[in-house]
């Protein structure tokens, strides 16, 4: 089954409009998003195109896709425009063998068995590391980006991680889990 995680869209009707294009190009099975949907926080600029509303109607047009987790600037309030689940803390998900463990931003919690994944959004990076016995892995932010990095999302499927830009679909990085613990990689970002 293909995922195409995101996070980090911030209010952003623009970006948004992207990866519901993006999604649907994908053919993902689901949307799983790691928080901070609608507002942009004290410390982030206003995203191009900053409409909460619009972004809820369009996250509402893929409701029966999503999955998601919230982010620090999430509220209980949004539970009101969204038509979807959007307080958990954390989502847990068998894939190929592994579990892939979905938070906001936690970036030291211990997986439970090697070879597990911890995927976040929050920092605005797209990473991919070696962490202990198991990866860490960000798929970026489709609005805010941050250190230079491009607005992305990445796509999960088996064993396969690809990160691509949302504005052109672009592929700009790309990690198979079974050869990266075979390697011994310590950091690819």
């Amino acid at each position: 089954m293909k995922y195409l995680i995101a996070s980090d869209i911030h209010g952003s009707a623009y970006y948004c409009r992207l990866l519901r294009e993006r999604f649907l190009e994908e053919g993902a099975a689901r949307l799983i998003l790691l928080g901070d949907l609608l507002y942009h926080g004290a410390r982030n600029p206003l995203p191009r195109d900053y409409s909460t509303l619009a972004c809820a109607d369009i996250l509402n047009s893929m409701k029966e896709s999503i999955l998601c987790v919230k982010g620090n600037c999430d509220s209980e309030v949004d539970s009101l425009v969204l038509e979807f689940p959007v307080e958990a803390n954390a989502l847990l998900l068998p894939v190929g063998g592994r579990t892939i463990l979905f938070t906001h931003g936690h970036k030291e919690i211990a997986l439970p068995h090697a070879g597990d994944v911890l995927f976040c959004g929050h920092f605005h990076v797209p990473a991919f590391e070696a962490r202990g016995e198991g990866f860490y892995a960000n798929c970026g932010s489709v609005s805010i980006p941050k250190e230079g990095s491009r607005h992305s999302y990445a796509l999960l499927e088996g064993d396969r991680i690809v990160w691509k830009d949302v504005e052109t679909g672009e592929e700009f990085l790309e990690k198979t889990l079974s050869d990266a613990a075979l390697s011994g990689e310590k950091n690819i970002s």
